[in-house]
């Protein structure tokens, strides 16, 4: 039998690599943006054309590479960064494999140019699907410049599995900020088909985190600082009134590279337990040093996830350092020992004994009696009455006469069969009833969750929050394909401050959002201004709403079209639906009946959960 066992050719096995370096342009971005950082650069640029799609650029002004070093850079497993396995337990650096640029120039276009601070002349390489098509001599500034075009070229399948520019920039933007959180004391810009993103000055870390999330966040965020032996904690919490309902600002740095870790997360919701409402994740922005022996950072290929050698230690640590801060900074309720000296007992009230009140009555003081102490008088003792009473003469004289009338009856326009009493106008109601089915109830509500109803069949029993999810969920989709919403217009704008993803995020939906019947004012950086809203929506619930829109849209990741938009009408549905609890009169009860039986698809929500439940006569008679 022949030999089945075969190597692979480098251009092949540089392709497989590239399938778990780079998972989409995103990944080319964090590789890139940690070699320029590892160059030691002081100020980083970040250029993007078509979401990455098109061309990913970086240039760093960081010590460069020579001819050798720029030829040999993009061999796999060529690397600076480690000599032997041993140094892979006392990594300072970023990239560390070899990996990035031998799989990046696989599945692109790659072209670098590079020169060292004393050479005069520098080095420009291009090279197409890992075959160097040129190499020479040029003339470049200080520092590498590395462009990466029509990624996926020679691989479409991958390239068939990009989302579209609004989802893959958002990834983008994802790393850049990752990247720039850790390195403060970097310049980063970022362009986007030719217009500015972010512009980063050096800055340290509370006002980096500012400058990306913007302005107000400043006011959210509060620092936590703890020295041990085993880890250096530092960084800030966001205030629990603002949290949020997603996941997005949440971040934990360990020794300046960005990390994912379950564990760590639970430890910062341990500190936060009985501060934050239901469904609600706090912010944070946590830098751990550790030593670099005590952490295993190459258990995942994309080496965000890490392993800790005292994982207890850290989760004890962490959890009570921010529980410290909440409560230095009075943003939890904590036991203050600090004695307050003007509560003190003096000393020599030591020996004193402690007397009783004493209370004293004015025992001659009678109400019906009259007040003769009103001109001046005393009662003789130290108590005196504040009771007044208005001189009426003899109360008897209140029943003088009624006899003489009762004996001797008026006329009877006088008496009390001619009064007339003045009825109220009768106005026309919202819900009419029949006149036939007065005191009839054909619904009724259980537990201030279900609504109970009868059919020909037997009877309904229908979820009040389900049901009116489904309900909302219709009309709002009828709203937005046929662009007629009702507004209700705000007395005052209403300003919502968000990050500029968040902002990016909303623009890819404020179409469908303007066709529900937001009706948006002026624009300005970091901050979304509502002059209008849906009539199906209260003032008080645009925020949260918009929150759980985001979060949603985050979450689920919907490419334009259709899907963008059942998304938005299911999440303001489940916003804005009523809630168990609430109790509902007779009328609406029979409303939300009525409602939920005219739509198109009443039996599921839009979550394709059940509203309701059917009970027939036979099936009740078997409970007997």
């Amino acid at each position: 039998m022949s030999d089945i066992i075969q190597l692979l050719p480098d251009h092949v096995a540089n392709q497989i690599a590239a399938g778990e370096v780079v998972q989409r342009p995103a990944s080319v971005v964090k590789e890139l943006l940690e070699n320029a950082i590892d160059a030691k650069a002081t100020t980083i640029k970040l250029i993007i054309k078509e979401a990455g799609k098109t061309l990913i650029q970086v240039i760093d002004d960081g010590v460069g590479m020579s001819v050798t070093d720029a030829r040999l850079s993009f061999e796999r497993h060529a690397t600076s960064k480690i000599k032997n396995a041993e140094d892979l337990f006392e990594l300072n650096t970023k990239g560390f494999r070899g990996e990035a640029l031998a799989s990046i120039a696989a599945i692109a276009h790659v072209e670098l140019k590079t020169r060292q601070k004393n050479d005069e002349v520098g080095t420009e390489i291009r090279i197409e699907g890992s075959e160097v098509t040129y190499q020479e001599a040029c003339a470049t500034p200080k520092g590498t410049s590395i462009s990466v075009k029509n990624l996926f070229y020679n691989i479409p399948a991958r390239r068939n599995f990009l989302k579209s520019n609004a989802v893959e920039l958002r990834h983008i933007i994802d790393e850049f900020h990752r990247v720039a959180m850790a390195h403060s004391g970097i310049r980063f810009d970022m362009y986007h088909n030719g217009s500015e993103v972010f512009n980063l000055p050096v800055s340290n870390e509370r006002q980096r985190i500012v400058n990306i999330f913007g302005g107000k966040t400043n006011e959210k965020l509060v620092p936590i600082k703890e020295e041990t032996d085993l880890v250096t904690v530092s960084g800030f919490v966001g205030k629990p009134e603002y949290a949020k309902r997603s996941r997005g600002e949440q971040f934990f740095f360990v020794n300046n590279r960005f990390i994912k870790s379950g564990y760590l997360n639970h430890a910062v919701n341990a500190a936060f337990e009985g501060l934050l409402k239901d469904k609600s994740h706090p912010s944070y922005f946590i830098y751990l040093k550790v030593d670099p022996k005590s952490i295993d950072i190459n258990i995942h290929p994309t080496k965000t996830e890490i392993k800790f050698e005292d994982e207890h230690a850290l989760y004890a640590i962490l959890r009570s350092t921010i529980k410290h801060s909440l409560g230095q900074f009075n943003v939890a309720p904590v036991l203050d020992f600090n004695r307050d000296a003007s509560m003190d007992t003096p000393y020599e009230y030591k020996s004193k004994e402690a007397q009783a009140p004493t209370i004293e009555v004015d025992r001659s003081f009678n109400p019906f009696k009259e007040d003769s102490s009103a001109s001046g008088g005393s009662t003789g003792n130290s108590y005196t009455s504040n009771f007044k009473k208005e001189s009426a003469g003899s109360w008897e004289n209140l029943y003088v006469g009624l006899e003489s009338e009762i004996d001797s009856p008026k006329p009877v326009e006088n008496n009390f069969s001619t009064v007339e009493f003045e009825s109220a106008e009768v106005t026309g109601s919202l819900f009419e009833s029949d006149d036939k089915k007065v005191g009839h109830h054909t619904t009724y509500q259980l537990k201030k969750k279900y609504i109970v109803t009868t059919i020909k069949s037997g009877m309904v029993i229908i979820n009040q929050h389900r049901a009116h999810q489904r309900i909302l969920y219709e009309e709002l989709l009828r709203n937005i394909t046929m662009a007629s919403a009702v507004s209700q217009q705000l007395l005052f704008p209403l300003k919502l401050s968000f990050s500029k993803k968040e902002m990016a995020l909303l623009e890819t939906v404020k179409e469908q959002l303007q066709n529900t019947g937001f009706v948006f004012g002026e624009e300005h950086v970091g901050e979304l201004e509502i002059t209008a809203i849906p009539s199906v929506v209260s003032e008080k619930e645009i925020s949260v709403l918009l929150e759980k829109l985001l979060s949603d849209l985050e979450n689920e990741v919907p490419d334009s079209g259709f899907s963008q938009t059942d998304l938005l009408a299911k999440s303001i549905a489940k916003s804005v639906a009523i809630r168990t609890g609430v109790e509902l009169a007779t009328e609406q009860q029979q409303y939300m009946a009525n409602s939920l039986f005219a739509c198109t698809e009443p039996t599921m929500t839009p979550d394709n959960k059940p509203t309701f439940i059917t009970l027939t006569v036979d099936e009740i008679d078997k409970k007997f």
